[in-house]
């Protein structure tokens, strides 16, 4: 049976890998026997796809960041990256302080091989660690461009802390989130999963409506809503949902290997 898609593009957590962060023997066996190119298109820095791809048989592309970096991880090189400048975070830490006395913020610095975060911010790292630390100061957290910059509030509900921190920033960076938590993720202005993808499929020839693509979370949304099928996992965010052209199995029921073994007669 042919298939209409000549991409397929998915989420990691809470989409592609199961709850306790595996990926099944039964998702390995589809990827591997996937007649298209596959990509990963995640929230997650570059640092952190090594869980994922030691349990693969060869790492595939990878789209980080929500978009911000483009990585090929056969030759741990990144193609392209959209970071926020230290003049914009300066304007954005500024305006966010401002209109959240309790925030915490932290960056992901050096393509997303780094992250550095303030001493108020609610995890606490080895400080072994060469590439994760706690910042001295407030304006070690502008000294350098940042992928992301992430902001949470002990204070405030998940969504009303999202909706704050967009009204507060308005178009001058792109605000999304992914966790039950009081945490946002803001990029620069037009970095999404959707902008990352679209210079993916440019570079294979691929049409968006050529593509499927997995999600589960709202960053999620741009992506989903992007390509000629979005289909949110069964155990999807309800504003994801009612944005997909599908709704498939949870994770933990390997949704998008059992989708990919019927589109393509796997």
């Amino acid at each position: 049976m042919s298939s209409p898609f000549q991409l397929v593009a998915s989420d990691i957590d809470g989409t592609l890998i199961h709850t306790n962060g595996t990926l099944s023997k039964r998702t390995i066996e589809v990827l591997d026997a996937l007649p298209v190119p596959f990509v990963v298109v995640t929230g997650r820095p570059v640092r952190w796809l090594r869980q994922l791809f030691d349990q693969m048989a060869a790492p595939v592309p990878a789209i980080c960041a929500n978009g911000a970096v483009i990585y090929d991880a056969e030759r741990d090189e990144v193609l392209r990256a959209d970071p926020l400048s230290a003049d914009l975070l300066l304007d954005v830490s500024k305006k966010l302080r401002e209109a959240v006395p309790d925030i915490a913020l932290a960056v992901e610095v050096e393509d997303g091989r780094a992250f550095w975060y303030e001493e108020a911010w609610p995890v606490r790292w080895d400080d072994d660690k060469r590439s994760v630390r706690v910042l001295s100061t407030p304006e070690e957290l502008i000294s350098a461009p940042a992928v992301k910059l992430l902001a949470r509030s002990a204070t405030h509900g998940a969504d009303d802390f999202y909706e704050l921190v967009s009204r507060t920033l308005g178009d001058i960076a792109t605000t999304t989130h992914s966790s039950s938590s009081a945490l946002v993720e803001i990029s620069a202005a037009g970095v999404t999963k959707a902008a990352g993808l679209a210079w993916h499929c440019e570079q294979y020839g691929v049409d968006k409506s050529q593509v499927v693509a997995f999600g589960d979370m709202p960053n999620d949304i741009p992506m989903l809503t992007w390509v000629g099928h979005g289909v949110a996992m069964g155990n999807a965010h309800p504003a994801v949902k009612e944005v997909a052209d599908e709704i498939g199995l949870t994770n933990d029921e390997d949704g998008v290997a059992r989708y990919l073994a019927d589109a393509f007669a796997l």
